[in-house]
């Protein structure tokens, strides 16, 4: 088998062979080192590769899982492996070694999924981009002027130019959903408490970090899902389980479902991209056609009590986490170890008190009441991903000294305002590339279920995927080219 025709399956595609023998996990996992090889130095997507787990490979084993001898990738940032080094984009966690496998390693693992390095992310995963002053810009593969979005950027490009079908990816303000949208995958959010984030936490950023993966095809995505989604010993509450698979809700029938859909800005005097509301209004007619009853609505909320909120949560605790890193990792805190807009919103979360935190969690209240009272009169709302197709890199990078950390939020909210909100809902969220600009580059479009429903996303995004398939888009950058 060659690159192109390994880049032609997807995770579930690629076990199958290995399954029936047509392949084994070694011969499988030289072709995502070449893949590494021909595509990684143009699109700087992976920092680190486990070459030896390769030859150690025993080719007369198959493992049980769903995904046996598929390459895997992990972010630097969030589950950990032991004895794998975690820098999270930071100079101030260069040489960081994690001392434990998180409970999703493992459940990686028994998924049969062979873990074979790390990806980018930007410094401590806050960006809209994937840019650090540790590993550098991660190249957008349709595009390499572009951005490839972020916090999950690494792993959106790697399996968007074909070097594997499926990586890991966490989500606390839209690090699935962006890099995506902008790299033209699928990237769903689960669920508040889905995906277990133990030992070494119950809950993070007020509940609203999620992780998961990014990845070519939703059946994947259900998959893995069936595969991770395991409560862990300990967990703070244990969400609703589903009722049957949701490898079984592929193609399964939807029903006639009540949708909502807007592209009106939720930030406001932001205007949405024309291209991205003309691919919207595409989809929302494409619901029409699939016999959905489609109507135009919006939640309304107000934004700017709601932006101070998200600050107050995403800071609140960040200062006290990095004063005893510093003192782990024995480093200074200053412009050599932080990037310029990480130094401010350090600083910003110095200032923050236990009154900040009771006014944030009083609106994040307000606003799931007002979510939850919209969802009552549909099952699904559909908006923009992004309100901007890919943008130029250096935008968004942290590196910037023009903005303090409450400025450079509203910055990346311009493009993201779709995003955050469900990550204080708990609501699971899915982006799908149903769409792509005149000059080629991709447009994600987001499906949002009430809370717990991923099987209901599930149903429809598979129906999308077969009335709107994206399958053979290939970006210029890519290991079949």
């Amino acid at each position: 088998m060659n690159l192109a025709e390994y880049s032609q399956y997807d995770g579930l595609g690629l076990a199958e062979l290995v399954k029936r023998r047509k392949l084994n996990a070694k011969e499988v996992a030289r072709l995502f080192l070449a893949g590494v090889e021909k595509v990684n130095p143009h699109i700087n997507a992976i920092i680190e590769i486990y070459a030896e787990r390769v030859e150690a490979l025993d080719d007369r084993v198959v493992s049980e899982g769903p995904f046996a001898g598929v390459p895997f990738l992990m972010k630097d940032l969030g589950a950990t492996e032991k004895w794998k080094r975690q820098e999270m984009g930071s100079r101030l966690m260069k040489g960081h070694v994690a001392d434990k496998d998180s409970f999703l390693t493992t459940r990686f693992r028994e998924a049969g999924l062979i873990l074979l390095g790390r990806t980018t992310t930007p410094e401590f995963g806050l960006a809209n981009t994937t840019e650090s002053v540790l590993t550098g810009a991660t190249r957008n593969p349709w595009n390499l002027e572009m951005l490839a979005g972020g916090s999950s950027g690494g792993a959106a490009a790697s399996v968007a130019s074909g070097i594997l079908p499926v990586a890991h990816a966490s989500d606390g303000g839209g690090s699935i959903r962006i890099p995506a949208s902008a790299c033209g995958l699928v990237g769903l959010k689960p669920s508040r408490g889905r995906v277990t984030q133990g030992p070494d936490f119950g809950e993070r950023l007020a509940g609203m970090v999620q992780e998961f993966v990014v990845s070519r095809s939703v059946r994947d995505s259900a998959a893995m899902l069936d595969a991770v989604s395991q409560p862990g010993d300990g967990d703070p509450f244990i969400i609703l389980q589903p009722a049957r698979p949701y490898a079984q809700e592929v193609n399964a029938p939807t029903g006639k479902l009540r949708i909502a859909w807007t592209t009106q800005s939720w930030q406001p005097g932001t205007i949405v991209h024309p291209e991205v509301i003309e691919c919207v209004n595409r989809v929302a007619t494409q619901c029409e056609v699939l016999g959905h009853v489609v109507v135009e609505a919006s939640p309304i909320f107000d934004y700017e009590e709601y932006v101070h909120a998200l600050c107050v949560a995403w800071g609140f605790g960040f200062d006290a986490a990095i004063d005893a890193t510093a003192t782990t990792m024995r480093r200074q805190i200053n412009e050599e170890t932080f990037e310029p807009v990480t130094l401010s919103y350090y600083d910003y979360a110095k200032h923050l008190t236990a009154a900040h935190v009771v006014m944030a969690d009083r609106v994040f209240n307000k606003l799931r009441r007002t979510f939850g009272q919209f969802f009552e009169q549909c099952d699904v709302l559909l908006t923009p991903t992004l309100a901007q197709p890919p943008e130029p890199l250096g935008k968004y990078a942290q590196t910037r000294t023009d903005l303090d950390f409450v400025g450079y939020w509203r910055l990346s909210d311009e493009t993201a305002m779709y995003l955050p909100p469900f990550n204080v809902t708990g609501q699971p969220a899915i982006s799908l590339p149903l769409g792509q600009t005149t000059s080629g580059l991709p447009i994600g479009v987001q499906l949002v279920a009430r809370f717990g429903e991923e099987h209901t996303l599930i149903r429809l995004a598979s129906a999308l995927e077969q009335a709107m398939p994206w399958r053979d888009r290939v970006p210029p950058v890519h290991v079949s080219r």
